[in-house]
């Protein structure tokens, strides 16, 4: 049985939703219709996101108005729900640094920056790796790229694997650390412990005893960081190109 807190929801179950390129551009606004769309669905079902990015990013993407991103969920889960918070309050997190070790940390993040400092790509700019709480970011191309430049970027990676072949060299490199290199979004890839991929929300949400959990992402097939949580016995998963796409395929399954 459903626990007591979503016992008043028609339907019991859980809708997940990745955020670039699922519910919004990459790092860019979600749309009218896409809000319109959760808000539908929270009526009849709980709802969460679970992304990649700190909750300030997924915040400046889903928030409307002055209302707080976490008013519009019932689950928020950012870092792949390293950062977790349910019903707007905050659940237990982790930290890469405690999981790694300083030592360690410095020679991943030395080795990275020497391997950016040498990569020939068309442009660069700022920002190359970011520190997260339970992960680190890390971006060939700089996460100050503009709009157009991380398209333009991932076109260019398209053709040139930069990513993966940036990937294959640290997962060579630091085979001892147990890490999980994980390639979202247009311009970047993250890094986290072995488990802390985007399957680390579901441990929130098990004890709800939801009927059925949905997820969707566009970043589905093997090496992208939807990958793991697709394909998850827990899950169902649908996979999406876009925004639109999401509107699409969860009108068809919910509100039709």
């Amino acid at each position: 049985m459903v626990s007591a807190d979503f016992a008043e929801r028609p339907v019991k179950k859980l809708v997940l939703f990745d955020v670039d390129e699922t519910l919004s551009p990459s790092r860019q606004k979600a749309s009218p219709e896409i809000i319109e769309l959760l808000r539908d669905l929270r009526k009849q079902m709980a709802i969460g996101f679970v992304g990649g990015s700190d909750l300030v990013k997924i915040s400046e993407q889903l928030t409307v108005g002055n209302i707080n991103v976490l008013e519009e969920f019932d689950f928020g889960f950012a870092e792949n729900g390293l950062i977790a918070f349910r019903l707007g309050k905050p659940l237990e997190s982790q930290s890469f640094i405690k999981a790694v070790g300083e030592t360690d940390y410095q020679e991943l993040v030395n080795f990275i920056l020497h391997y950016v400092a040498n990569l020939n790509i068309p442009i660069k700019r700022g920002t190359f790796v970011e520190f997260r709480n339970g992960m680190i970011n890390v971006s060939p191309i700089g996460r100050n790229a503009t709009v157009q430049e991380r398209n333009d970027f991932e076109a260019y990676d398209k053709e040139h694997h930069v990513r993966a072949n940036f990937v294959e060299v640290l997962q060579e490199k630091f085979k001892r650390l147990n890490l999980t290199f994980s390639i979202g979004g247009k311009i970047s890839f993250d890094i986290f412990p072995h488990g802390w991929d985007k399957t680390y929300c579901l441990r929130h949400v098990e004890k709800d005893n939801f009927e059925e959990i949905h997820f969707f992402g566009d970043k589905t097939s093997k090496g992208g960081n939807d990958y793991e949580i697709f394909n998850d016995s827990r899950t169902v998963g649908h996979t999406v190109k876009s925004p639109a796409d999401t509107i699409r395929i969860c009108t068809e399954l919910f509100l039709s």
